[in-house]
């Protein structure tokens, strides 16, 4: 996963002895392929460099697919030369990925919930035990996958255990490609063509191609369509690894020496070595992956795979056969494993950013523990000892999960002990009647001290204070309408049977403002209605999503809100938006004009109904500055409030809208600005009034968002006017 999504790499770094090529060109006896761990360290530093660094790497995340070609191609040699012909044979092979695989990853999954537990924010412990548990039973890659389209949950901070993706990935692929091996096997038995090596060649290459073909094919495709969940899934990962599997087969069932120019096979190599290298440097997070354009680092780490084995002076097998080369490949399982918990649990113990200091002791670290993790724990279980023991490998590895998942559940325990706690307290702040409680401080008249000790809702209670337009874990509706479709979603609340109708209208931070009008439309006896979707701005303008589908969805429901509101006539339309994408052809900077124009072209149309509209200008953002979560800066900052401030200029972005209604200059078109509600002049400040003022990095908590209704009520009544 990259970087900005959570990003990383992962491999099965099975063993290197399998058929290879010698220095002639020729298909050698089975020998250690130092080629292979030349790459893995190749893979590994690309990685880690990435994570570290993205700015110097930003196509780093390609590691993740030499891995996985390398993986492919080293299972499905050990396949074909020992292929499964029965079900113990399969029960053998899944034995071994389990001794080579489990020991050091559950190892660091425990580490690093332990480590949470004690050195993460309190705010960080559910999503790093979720992933935990889902990356103990390999199923994390789809976790993240449904977590990527959620809007709010891909702005959140990355765990230190989401980088198991991939090994999540590798493991449903152990799972199936030994099956598909072992029916390809009884074909060829069964047409008794297993005696001829070229056609039981042949049978492999079109069995196993077919399956990378469709996988491709759904890579593509499913790339274009929904990016963000395509990263993830299985299925369109599985042609990377089956392309290393086809190369095997190629190499493996031959029925005479393959025989290649050495100096032909040398530029090849290094072709393949320079596609992964310059993938490394020019590939970004925008990069559409893995589809099509996976094809160039994948081909080029295949092509090494068939044609490097050799070590002459000018193949880059030489290269990659030094020793340094050699030891980095070697601990490369253990290095991935660390590398990623030290990057994401760093800040929370140094205080602070990562500096260039910070860097080189996560890279030492990382080392050291890898290479204890090797010695001690990958080779300790790999030893002839253990091979013999099929029923206590498995017994053993559910057992190991079986830790892992019930640390994960104590930290949930404790975690939901803390937010019951944190309930409590604010339940009772709620039931006071302090004027200088949340929005109320910022009146200067009232002359509040400023916010100390313990704020409520407390940190850990406060990512979760969101509007009930969000849905709730007891079945409440989620209100909102989200990619790939965009379907008109409408929720309802306040008085069901109230003759007034306020409809509210934007993207999320329309929604985050539900909680101040159901407390207003309580005192007023109105009915809310929303029309509300994710990240998509209600201006008549193409906005720049990942696909050009995403981008009309979008369009069409801005088109369709915008009809549907106007034939409805509520009595009053509430406004508001934040802009987080450019438009189409534009970056973000240029983009204010047209975003001013497609306001204007939705706004006009209300106001040619003689609708009247209210403007809620767009409230200040923490994560346009560098705090992008209030709650876990509060969590780890403690009562150190002036840490997670900022500056009301670097946090309050310009708003297109205010511009658009200004344009349009009607009397039934109104602005509020509520934002001297929730920042001071010149600085603004997490906790306001004893109240944390968001849920995250841009969103007003619930809590916050009502005690704004005193001020937001008066404006509303006076745009709704009297009742005809």
């Amino acid at each position: 996963m990259r970087n900005e999504e959570v990003p990383t790499v992962m491999a099965t770094f099975a063993d290197s002895e399998v058929a290879s090529v010698d220095g002639t060109g020729a298909t050698a006896s089975p020998g250690k392929r130092t080629d292979i761990q030349g790459l893995r360290a190749i893979a590994v530093a690309l990685v880690v460099v990435y994570h570290l660094v993205p700015a110097a790497l930003t196509g780093g995340f390609v590691g993740v697919d030499v891995f996985f070609v390398v993986s492919g191609f080293l299972i499905t040699s050990h396949l074909l030369t020992r292929r499964p012909t029965r079900p113990r044979h399969l029960l053998e092979f899944w034995a071994r990925r389990i001794r080579r695989l489990l020991p050091a990853s559950l190892l660091v999954l425990l580490v690093t919930l332990v480590a949470t537990r004690w050195v993460a924010p309190v705010t960080q412990w559910e999503v790093t035990a979720r992933q935990s548990a889902a990356a103990a039973t390999y199923l994390v890659n789809w976790l993240l996958a449904n977590d990527s389209v959620d809007y709010l949950a891909a702005a959140s901070a990355p765990s230190p255990v989401q980088h198991f993706w991939s090994l999540s990935v590798e493991e449903q692929f152990y799972a199936g490609w030994p099956v598909l091996v072992l029916l390809v096997g009884h074909v060829a038995i069964a047409t008794r063509i297993a005696g001829s090596l070229r056609r039981l060649r042949l049978l492999f290459l079109v069995g196993l191609g077919l399956v990378v073909a469709l996988s491709f094919a759904w890579s593509v495709h499913l790339t274009a369509a929904n990016p963000a969940r395509a990263y993830f899934v299985t299925t369109t990962r599985i042609w990377e690894l089956g392309l290393g599997g086809l190369v095997a087969a190629l190499l493996v069932l031959r029925d005479r020496p393959l025989r290649l120019d050495p100096a032909l096979a040398a530029v090849a190599a290094w072709i393949g070595i320079a596609a992964i290298v310059w993938t490394g440097f020019t590939y970004t997070g925008s990069t559409p992956f893995p589809g099509w354009q996976a094809l160039v680092p994948v081909g080029g780490t295949a092509l090494v795979l068939g044609v490097a084995a050799g070590t002459q002076a000018w193949s880059p097998g030489r290269l990659l056969a030094l020793r340094p080369c050699q030891w980095l490949g070697d601990i490369s399982y253990s290095v991935y494993l660390w590398h990623w918990p030290l990057i994401v649990l760093a800040p929370a113990v140094s205080g602070g950013h990562r500096g260039a200091i910070d860097n080189g002791v996560i890279v030492v670290a990382t080392l050291v523990l890898a290479a204890l993790t090797k010695t001690y724990v990958e080779d300790v279980f790999r030893t002839p000892s253990w091979s013999r023991r099929l029923g206590q490998t498995y017994a053993l590895g559910a057992a190991g999960m079986a830790v892992v998942i019930a640390a994960a559940a104590l930290l949930v325990v404790d975690l939901h002990a803390r937010e019951d706690a944190a309930r409590s307290e604010l339940g009772r702040a709620l039931r006071s009647d302090d004027p200088c409680f949340g929005a109320g401080a910022l009146v200067a008249s009232r002359q509040c001290p400023p916010s100390t000790g313990d704020p409520v809702p407390a940190p850990v209670l406060a990512a979760l204070d969101k509007s009930a337009a969000y849905g709730s874990s007891d079945g409440g509706k989620d209100c909102f309408s989200a990619l790939p479709a965009y379907p008109t979603v409408q929720c309802v609340f306040g008085d069901r049977t109230a003759e007034r109708t306020v409809a509210l209208v934007g993207n999320s931070h329309a929604g985050q403002w539900v909680p101040a009008l159901q407390q207003i439309a309580r005192q007023q006896h109105w009915k809310v209605v929303t029309y509300l979707s994710s990240r998509c701005a209600l201006a008549d303008v193409r906005q720049q999503f990942d696909t050009a589908e995403q981008s009309t969805a979008c369009l069409d429901w801005v088109h369709r809100v915008t009809a549907r509101v106007g034939a409805e006539q509520p009595d009053l339309v509430v406004v508001a938006n934040r802009v987080s994408l450019p438009v189409e052809g534009a970056d973000l900077a240029d983009s204010a004009t047209p975003y001013e124009q497609g306001y204007e072209h939705v706004l006009r149309s209300w106001s040619d109904e003689h609708l009247p509209v209210v403007v809620l200008r767009d409230t200040p953002a923490p994560g346009d500055g560098d705090v992008p979560s209030v709650p876990d800066c509060l969590a780890s900052h403690g009562d150190d409030f002036a840490a997670c401030a900022g500056s009301r200029a670097d946090w309050e972005p310009a708003d297109p809208s205010v511009a658009a209604a200004g344009a349009i200059d009607s009397p039934s078109v109104d602005v509020v600005d509520l934002n001297d509600r929730i920042c001071g002049p010149r600085q603004c400040r997490p906790v306001v009034g004893g109240v944390v003022v968001y849920f995250d990095g841009s969103h007003l908590t619930a809590t916050y968002a009502r005690s704004l209704s005193p001020f937001l009520e008066p404006e509303l009544v006076a745009a709704m006017g009297p009742k005809p």
